[in-house]
């Protein structure tokens, strides 16, 4: 679906938000969309299975069939469930909707809908947020909501319809954590970050996990790179655990909008507290906690056996969140994590001996530097840690990437990494990964080549002994040193005389600039 149309689109609905707030009004959008998607999905099972029944050299073929036959048969649920699809009621279906869209009830009947659903899909239990009969918008907007919603994907076949509304609720899920500010950032990682996790640990296979999955957004773009790369939806298996009780349905409809099979967990759940998955061994974890929560400790979690690099302190969760996930990987799997940059050089509260424990232990792979500004939420610079546990290539060394000069500006507060920057920086991991240990940094290409080389101002590999003398210190700029500077030969004396002439020139200019302001201040009668 083409940017625009899809700007379009937001534009409409959000003019249609009138005075109801960004983080209300989501759930309405939002869950008006799964609905159209469960409904179109339906529809097209539905047009699919009468086209077989019909066909005499389909397994599936009724000889002989009456209409009322058929009628029948395509009420039997598992046609639709060994297509993953979700069975919805007629009362439920979009049409229903849309042709009630007027009537000043259309929210009761939008919930009624909803319950119907979930009554007969027990997958969708607890998940469908029934908000709209009692939602704050003036007369009509709803039903216009509704007319908005049935003009998404019109017109094309079944499948792309599908595949837009899953475009389209992931665009507006970015929206709107844009118009939240900071509250946004609570459900929604920017796009640009998950890549860079996903490109750089490349999850292909096995188990999926997120430990705070937010809306999901990490497993989206895990499912889009492994069919990117000539795999299929299913080949991994997805575990999350989300608390806010609204988020977690928002991850379950996202993930359901996209046909991805997952699991999260029996209800919304504190992971420290109420660990959802306490046996899963997972092959990547890809998460972006909350950065430096202060209220996460209950007594309960002294001497919990996810501590195994020490005690994390009670008034910053950071390290218990690392803890965590290294707990949660199993023998050479991988996990890549999103915190703020105080998390490390921090040698408050223990966690100086929790990092130098896990820097000896060698399951720090690659540190990265974020540039700022990428979230919506904070302005708090970020890094990304990759660990590996088990580690089987490079071991007693720790990669260095110093991203921070490589973002590009998308509006006046905010930037992004552009998608020739995320290859260079996965390119950069994997030769360093698939290469043989260097003996002596040195210039030279170290991405998309066969082997690494350290590249000054932005890559180079460190042995263990070296960070040690740092103090277990893992700021990338302290080890990647300056960028170099091509030599224009003019002279360190001939520059230096060139640029002091300059400022020369510029502080008489703005003498002269505050002699005029003072004189035209003093015509107005404000001499000083």
């Amino acid at each position: 679906m083409p940017d625009d149309l899809k700007r379009t689109l937001w534009a409409t609905a959000d003019k249609l938000r009138a005075n109801m707030d960004a983080a209300e009004y989501k759930h309405l959008v939002l869950g008006l969309i799964f609905l159209k998607y469960i409904s179109d999905t339906f529809q097209a099972r539905r047009t699919e299975l009468t086209a077989r029944f019909a066909d005499p050299a389909d397994e599936y073929h009724l000889d002989g069939a009456t209409p009322a036959d058929i009628a029948a048969e395509l009420e039997d649920r598992d046609y639709y469930r060994e297509a993953n699809v979700f069975w919805v009621p007629e009362a439920a279906r979009w049409e229903a909707i849309r042709s009630a869209a007027k009537q000043p009830d259309i929210g009761k009947r939008i919930d009624d809908a909803l319950s119907l659903i979930e009554a007969e899909n027990p997958k969708l239990k607890g998940i469908l947020d029934k908000r709209f009969a009692r939602a704050q918008l003036p007369d009509g907007k709803l039903g216009e909501l509704v007319d908005l919603v049935s003009t998404i994907g019109f017109g094309e076949s079944a499948a792309t319809a599908r595949d837009v509304l899953g475009q389209v609720y992931e665009y507006f899920l970015g929206m709107f954590a844009s118009a939240e500010g900071k509250r946004g950032g609570q459900f929604y990682t920017p796009r640009s970050i998950v890549k860079t996790l996903v490109a750089v640990l490349a999850p292909h296979h096995g188990k999926v996990y997120d430990p705070c999955c937010g809306s999901g957004g990490m497993f989206v773009q895990s499912e889009e790179f492994i069919l990117s790369h000539g795999g299929k939806l299913g080949d991994v298996a997805i575990f999350g655990q989300e608390a806010n009780p609204t988020t977690w349905r928002l991850a379950a409809m996202n993930l359901a909008i996209r046909g991805i099979d997952f699991n999260l967990g029996r209800e919304p759940a504190d992971t420290f507290t109420k660990n959802q998955f306490p046996d899963l061994r997972a092959d990547f974890i890809l998460a972006n906690p909350p950065f430096n929560i202060s209220d996460w400790w209950h007594a309960s979690l002294t001497g919990d056996a996810r501590w195994h690099y020490g005690d994390p302190p009670q008034g910053n969760a950071n390290y218990a969140w690392l803890q965590h996930m290294l707990h949660h990987l199993k023998p050479g799997g991988r996990a890549g994590i999103v915190l703020a940059n105080g998390s490390m050089s921090s040698s408050q509260n223990n966690e100086g001996q929790i990092r130098a424990a896990t820097v000896e232990a060698d399951v720090v792979e690659v540190m990265i530097a974020l540039p700022g500004q990428l979230f919506f939420n904070t302005q708090i610079p970020a890094c990304l840690w990759f660990l590996v546990k088990d580690k089987r290539q490079r071991r007693g060394e720790v990669l260095f990437i110093d991203a921070r000069k490589l973002a590009t500006m998308i509006s006046r507060v905010q930037c992004e990494l552009k998608d020739e920057v995320i290859e260079r920086i996965a390119g950069t991991v994997a030769a360093w990964r698939a290469s043989p240990p260097l003996p002596l940094a040195g210039g030279g290409r170290g991405e998309g080549a066969s082997s690494y080389a350290d590249i000054p101002g932005y890559c180079r590999s460190v042995k263990l002994a070296e960070i040690a003398e740092h103090g277990h210190v893992l700021t990338p700029g302290r080890y990647v040193g300056a960028e170099a500077v091509d030599d224009d030969g003019e002279s360190f004396e001939a520059k230096m005389q060139a640029l002091t002439e300059k400022l020369g020139e510029q502080m008489a200019k703005g003498a002269e600039l505050d002699a005029v302001i003072r004189q035209k201040l003093g015509g107005l009668g404000y001499e000083f």
